[in-house]
């Protein structure tokens, strides 16, 4: 179903990869791409679970917006080992505006489609 603001929709492995990363930990992280030939959102890049966050920070493009979602560790100051799934909206000063305004209007409805993200 597309998206009332932008027109765009949300292509079905975008929610089964996140599912992945949610329950099983298959990825560390998942980079999603606007393709707007085909008017959705897809799978661009996923990341290995032994990926670190500077393999994730370099497989984002410097110039262009992405939405993305990465499995955070940490542990508490109980010394607990915790994981929390932060989304990510990508938008450089220097994409085409073009580009920022459909990331912007489709970025709530793609939050919504991906259940359990908690930042």
């Amino acid at each position: 179903m597309a998206n009332a603001a932008s027109g765009m929709a949300v292509h079905d492995d975008c929610k089964l990869k996140f599912l992945e990363l949610k329950a099983k930990r298959t990825y560390r992280f998942i980079v999603f791409k606007i393709e707007e030939k085909l008017k959705q959102v897809i799978v661009e890049k996923l990341g290995k679970p032994t990926d670190s966050y500077e393999d994730f920070t370099a497989s984002l493009p410097a110039n262009e917006c992405r939405y993305a979602v990465y499995d955070f560790d940490y542990v508490t100051d109980e010394n607990c080992q915790k994981s929390r799934i932060v989304f990510i909206a990508l938008s450089p000063d220097i994409s085409r505006v073009r580009s920022k305004m459909i990331y912007a209007s489709s970025k709530d409805r793609f939050k919504r489609e991906l259940d359990g993200i908690q930042i």
